[in-house]
């Protein structure tokens, strides 16, 4: 394994053998010089001592023995002379070489920038070759100077953004800024300027489970921010933080309700920080700013090109190629190269019988490794697609590419083009000697609709010709391709877009259109229903596998496909009236209403409220935060640092403190035995069997690392994963597999845990609650059949006849009632995402600006016979154990994730709160 200062010394002698070809060629003389010297003064030691040991007598008598000493000597002298003017010399090239030394410290830690990116994902691999092979290149391509100082400034500049260029584009979107800032924080790091404790703590969350500090804001400041603020204020430069808000709360909370915190001046005395202490700022109280902030301080630090990837080039990445070099296409949703190769391969002038492809699956690996055979022969092009549907077979493409496509024997011509999705046996010789693409579908609605206008047969004036209804034509296909933009680009919201991130592809909108032209020809009046069906439950909606996801997806298409879209000339698309058909529907005249569209369109076109912004810049906030963690080593593997270890060991110590002991069972089941006629005592008991089982994992692991940092027992991958946790502040994996879902950080996740203890206890030592707090339970299904299972067992009245009516009191969370109903609960801890409760109204409205979640009142559960329930105008939400929405698909077609249904009054249309996303969850992710 490579070290950073073994690099350092490797790349310096190739930076000075190109720049200094002279001074390096000396250097190589003088070591071999050396080195031959050194062999000659064992020679003539070796035949000294033979001399010694030889000789008989007087050795003074022997005239041979003394001739071979003398001579002996002066050889010995002249070489030592030779060794000090070697030594002289040496020093004076290490003068000239040492000039350089900047340049290859730089160059390694760029090295070490890369080395951890397939920590983020498997298909990051680069090899020392081909960062070398980089570096030959740079050196040759860079600008010239005679002015040292400055060439070594323009070598660093030319070989870092030669690196940020060959990286990104193997990279896919969301990665690409983590890349930008590893490659800043690095440069950074090496010259000493930055400080790796803030670092730190601007990339992991709060651990600690108490906050000794009560949070003066709680108005617009949540505890969670809090919490972050007094933890950053234990840094010198940040130490009047939480002081200072405390003193300006008015002028905090004005920047806080910023709409562009991060340009606005910061509230005194920060008015002038910069660099890593403000992006701490920004992290602790206006989270959804945080990227934004890190290209701005990437900007500052690096340059703007930095924060300006290059676009997708399939000739540069064809120029870096040879023969011998696979060409690896990393696949992602909605795209496929195929088209892209086909058309580039003309432009090289392969003929189409030179251009071989097969689809690898079962039974094609011996199908492939003929035509790679051929291919090496003749000069083809070889193309492996779908290299992920072939993992077996993989190893056989490893021993080819390694044993067979070697120079000597291998066409010039010859080119081996694979595609494939991630996954983790895919060949790591492949991926690091091959060139890497990825070409994602296009970001952003404009350039989405702007992409589907273009291809066929949209584009074709004959297909407008075919159709006897061209202007319905016409609008419906505008319709359509703005549905397709809208479907992709809510992939972006994360679970407020789809529970289930789906692949709507070119082929789904392909067939869409066909058929589109088709009922057209056949039917005089436009048969919506029809389309509807064949595209929203067919096309498109063969993919979606969530119910829930597919109401929306119908909900969506609604808005696209009904008659007002052909009747009526002001129909839009979205209520601000910004989005619609333009007048002119020829392809030229949509062209240009397309490109008019803004670069960032508001979330209400896609059926969102204006916070599913936050919800974005939240989720993509979280990504960048975890991938970066993943490249940093020094925080991931800090098992033996001891300021480190200590604090673990510290932090280990005050969670087991606070982890109470487990339930006694055996009182509880005296206590609440086993009734026919009442439930929830089978439900407690299972509850405390549960949560037993998860304390027990907690309380040894504890226990175990803390032996573990001491020496006492061995570091196992298990105990080094858990250390890892504690640093980073994330739950561990081992408590997880035992855990109820949670998608909380450490800190949220153990002060929640201890409240469903709390509450649990309560429970035992004072019986059954008036009101159940609904997201304590560890299996809320279990409590949710009980109430039901009481109320058929009272009434008789079989169960698969009963459900809930839902009636939202009056009454906040941590409120006494008044009655306390046999048959009915009363239950609290629902959060709403999407809309409000209007507590005036009494119906589903429209959320506050930046008040994400909602916590609602306490909610009565009447169970009754479903059949018999008053018809009203109901939303039904659907009720999440936490905001992924996304679980495994069970029996239901519903998310393991997914609860019931609950109803909400409205006084607008359902498919408004459907488009919305509009759902309860049982816990927030802090």
């Amino acid at each position: 394994m490579i070290t950073q200062q073994g690099l350092q010394d490797q790349l310096l002698g190739i930076v000075v053998a190109k720049e200094r070809p002279q001074l390096e060629e000396r250097k190589n003389e003088l070591i071999l010089e050396s080195a031959n010297n050194n062999k000659l003064l064992k020679e003539i030691e070796d035949k000294i001592l033979y001399v010694l040991s030889s000789s008989e007598g007087n050795i003074l008598e022997d005239e041979s023995a003394i001739k071979v000493l003398s001579s002996s000597k002066s050889l010995s002298a002249e070489i030592q002379l030779k060794q000090e003017i070697a030594i002289v010399t040496e020093k004076e090239i290490d003068v000239g070489r040492d000039v350089y030394i900047p340049v290859s410290s730089h160059s390694s830690v760029l090295f070490f920038c890369i080395t951890d990116l397939n920590n983020i994902d498997p298909m990051y691999q680069y090899s020392l070759s081909w960062f070398i092979n980089l570096y030959y290149q740079s050196i040759a391509q860079s600008e010239k100077s005679n002015d040292i100082n400055e060439r070594i400034n323009i070598l660093n500049d030319y070989f870092t953004y030669n690196i940020y260029r060959n990286v990104c584009r193997s990279l896919f979107e969301k990665d690409k800024l983590i890349f930008s800032f590893i490659l800043t924080v690095g440069i950074f790091r090496s010259k000493g300027s930055l400080d790796d404790e803030l670092f730190t703590l601007f990339l992991t969350e709060e651990v600690g489970i108490t906050n000794e500090h009560p949070n003066p804001a709680s108005n617009w400041l949540s505890d969670k921010s809090w919490a972050e603020i007094v933890r950053a204020s234990q840094f010198q430069r940040l130490n009047q933080f939480y002081k200072s808000i405390i003193n300006s709360i008015d002028e905090w909370s004005i920047w806080y309700d910023s709409n562009s915190p991060h340009e606005a001046p910061i509230p005194e005395p920060f008015e002038n920080i910069d660099g890593l202490e403000k992006l701490v700022i920004i992290k602790c109280i206006r989270f959804d700013k945080v990227i934004p902030a890190v290209q701005q301080y990437i900007v500052s630090c690096m340059g703007q090109k930095y924060v300006e990837p290059p676009s997708f080039d399939l000739a540069d990445s064809y120029k870096d190629s040879n023969c011998c070099s696979p060409l690896i296409f990393i696949l992602s949703a909605g795209t496929d190269p195929m088209s892209r190769l086909i058309k580039f391969s003309e432009d090289k002038k392969i003929s189409p019988t030179d251009l071989i492809t097969v689809s690898l699956g079962q039974g094609q690996g011996p199908t492939a490794a003929n035509m790679i055979k051929s291919g090496i022969e003749t000069g083809q092009w070889v193309v492996l697609q779908n290299c992920h549907l072939a993992v077996s077979w993989m190893k056989e493409l490893d021993r080819i590419c390694d044993e067979d496509i070697i120079p000597s024997r291998t066409h010039q011509s010859f080119r081996l083009w694979l595609t494939s999705y991630p996954f983790d046996d895919f060949p790591v010789s492949i991926l690091q000697n091959g060139i890497k693409m990825i070409n994602e579908a296009p970001k952003g609605l404009g350039a989405n609709l702007l992409r589907s206008y273009t291809t066929n047969p949209i584009n074709d004036p004959d297909f407008y010709l075919s159709c006897k209804n061209d202007l319905g034509l016409k609008k419906l296909l505008f319709s359509l391709c703005f549905f397709h933009g809208v479907i992709q680009e809510r992939r972006k919201f994360g679970s407020l877009g789809w529970n289930i991130p789906y692949e709507f592809n070119e082929s789904d909108f392909q067939i869409s259109v066909m058929q589109l032209n088709m009922f057209l020809n056949d039917y005089d009046e436009i048969p919506y229903d029809a389309l509807l069906y064949l595209i929203g439950e067919c096309n498109y909606g063969g993919r979606v596998t969530d119910d829930n996801d597919r109401r929306l997806l119908t909900s969506l298409l609604t808005i696209f496909f009904n008659s007002n879209v052909t009747n009526n000339d002001s129909y839009t698309f979205s209520e601000s009236g910004l989005y619609y058909i333009p007048k002119d529907t020829t392809f030229d005249g949509c062209f240009e209403y397309i490109k008019s569209l803004p670069m960032n369109p508001q979330p209400e076109v896609f059926g969102l409220h204006e916070n599913a912004d936050i919800t974005k810049n939240n989720y993509e906030t979280n990504l960048l935060l975890y991938g970066t963690i993943l490249t940093q080593s020094q925080i991931t593997a800090g098992v033996g640092d001891k300021d480190t270890d200590a604090k673990i060991a510290e932090l280990a110590s005050n969670i087991a403190k606070n982890i109470p002991d487990l339930f006694d069972i055996v009182e509880a089941k005296k206590k609440y035995p086993i009734k026919y006629e009442q439930s929830m005592n089978t439900v407690i008991r299972q509850e405390l069997i549960r949560f037993n089982k998860l304390l027990s994992i907690i309380k040894i692991s504890l226990v175990e690392v803390q032996k573990a940092i001491k020496g006492m027992v061995v570091m196992s991958s298990d105990l080094e994963e858990l250390h890892t946790s504690l640093v980073i502040g994330r739950v561990p994996a081992n408590w997880m597999n035992y855990s109820y879902p949670s998608l909380k950080p450490l800190g949220g996740y153990v002060a929640d845990l201890l409240q469903r203890l709390r509450f649990l206890q309560e429970w035992l030592d004072n019986g059954m609650p008036e009101v159940f707090w609904l997201s304590g339970f560890y299996f809320t299904q279990s409590f949710l059949s009980g109430v039901l299972q009481n109320f058929s067992r009272k009434n008789k009245i079989p169960i698969n006849k009963l459900g809930f009516e839902f009636d939202i009191t009056i009454y906040e969370p941590e409120i006494e009632l008044m009655d306390k109903p046999e048959w009915r609960v009363y239950c609290q801890g629902l959060f709403l995402e999407g809309a409000r409760w209007d507590r005036e109204l009494q119906v589903l409205n429209e959320s506050y600006p930046k008040i994400i979640f909602d916590t609602l009142p306490i909610i009565c559960f009447k169970p009754g016979i479903k059949s018999q329930f008053e018809k009203r105008s109901y939303y039904d939400a659907p009720i999440y154990k936490t905001s992924a929405r996304r679980g495994v698909l069970s029996t239901t077609g519903h998310s393991t994730n997914f609860l019931m249904f609950m109803d909400f009054l409205i006084d607008r249309p359902k498919d408004h709160w459907i488009n919305r996303g509009t759902a309860c969850l049982c816990q927030l992710d802090n």
